[in-house]
């Protein structure tokens, strides 16, 4: 999917569109999924290549996109990228980014104040940024009209009260300061702890481990279903290899037992699922082989 094109289906009465702001090569792979051998990407190459990984450089493939959910006469969007102009020492692709999330949203025909709801399902550096935007120097909310879902856990442990996601990365502070932090001054902000419903259609979830409020987006409509799982799956070899968790978790073990919750229920009820970062198709349904998972149809 080219980076400046629009995907979009349907489920039930739920209209989705994908607003893709980057796709490409990424991290070394054995650095992305550690618990992966380096060789069982080569022997997965098959259903990896070229969308999700790159052979000859050994990287995985990835996005950076936003999900706009059009439900009930509202327009939700699913976290918000990088943003631009942020400082983020701690991480070269991020740092000082210059996106345009907002020319990308009003070319897909959403303005910024069309936006009802933004869920962030965690607080990283690449699901916020566009949260807010620079206004002569003062960061402000991008949609000034949306309410802003945050998990409880994540506010609090990225939050001052949890000073700063304990200090261990820099960038966690100016996170807050410059992406959650304003939203909360504005009043937009409502936290948010194990389910919450947004209307008839969506359901947030808790699914911690890769964050400690990190959370999923169901969607149910007409018999259709999907789930938004964030950073649950960074890269396919996660479906066939559930345990593994990506070197971004914050507590391997729990994300790795949300993660299978996540795609037995996904398996089980037909749930099509969509990961933050998956590039190529970016949805894609999951198939139960014994107690393991293997790669269904991808999104059209």
């Amino acid at each position: 999917m080219a980076e400046d094109s629009v995907q979009r289906f349907v489920i039930g009465d739920v209209e989705v569109l994908r607003i893709v702001e980057w796709q490409g090569p990424f991290v070394p792979a054995p650095d992305l999924v550690p618990g992966v051998a380096p060789e069982l990407w080569k022997e997965y190459e098959e259903q990896l290549a070229p969308d999700h990984w790159e052979p000859g450089s050994d990287r995985a493939v990835a996005a950076m996109q936003t999900w706009v959910l059009r439900s009930g006469g509202r327009t939700v969007l699913v976290d918000t990228g990088v943003g631009r102009g942020r400082e983020r020492p701690g991480n070269p692709l991020f740092h000082r980014r210059e996106g345009d999330l907002p020319g990308r949203l009003e070319r897909a025909g959403v303005l910024p104040e069309d936006v009802d709801v933004v869920v962030n399902t965690h607080i990283h550096a690449d699901h916020v940024g566009w949260n807010t935007r620079d206004a002569g120097g003062e960061w402000v909310p991008t949609f000034p009209g949306a309410r802003y879902l945050l998990p409880a856990a994540d506010d609090a442990h990225f939050g001052p009260d949890g000073g700063y996601g304990g200090g261990v990365r820099v960038d966690d502070r100016l996170v807050y300061e410059d992406s959650v932090a304003p939203v909360h001054r504005a009043g937009l902000a409502e936290r948010w702890e194990r389910e919450h419903r947004i209307d008839e259609h969506l359901t947030l979830e808790a699914a911690p481990g890769h964050t400690p409020g990190s959370s999923v987006l169901r969607v149910a409509s007409r018999g259709e279903r999907a789930v938004f799982v964030g950073d649950l799956l960074h890269n396919p070899v996660q479906v066939l290899h559930p345990e593994c968790s990506s070197c971004f978790c914050l507590d391997p073990r729990q994300a790795a037992r949300s993660r299978r919750r996540v795609l037995e229920r996904a398996a089980d009820q037909q749930e099509l699922v969509i990961p933050a970062h998956f590039s190529g198709a970016g949805a894609v349904e999951v198939r139960r082989v014994g107690d393991r998972f293997s790669l269904g149809r991808w999104a059209a």
